[in-house]
């Protein structure tokens, strides 16, 4: 493997990861869209419609915790990224040392 070949397996490894994280940002926002809309809803139809608080109930529920599972993703692969990036530049650091 070339020094070129490693570097852009790297950046294509970087930039992967970063888009993951990105993507479970989005989807963390849209279970706190989720939870939000539940506090809504469990708020306007409190002791009115008992269907519509269940429902509300529900929806902060699997909205709170989806946040913290998707919550927990984000830290454990922004850690990940944060390693990877260090034992790249390790790697180049040894090979600039080695030529």
């Amino acid at each position: 493997m070339t020094k070129a070949e490693m570097i852009q397996g790297y950046e294509t490894e970087i930039a992967y990861q970063k888009h993951m994280i990105d993507n479970l940002g989005r989807w963390f926002s849209l279970l706190f869209v989720l939870a939000s809309l539940g506090v809504v809803l469990t708020y306007l139809y409190y002791q009115k419609n008992l269907v519509a608080e269940i429902v509300g109930i529900l929806l902060v529920v699997l909205g709170i915790l989806g946040m913290l599972l998707f919550g927990y993703g984000i830290y454990k692969g922004r850690q990940n990224l944060a390693k990877v990036i260090d034992d790249f530049d390790q790697k180049v650091k040894q090979i600039t040392t080695d030529s």
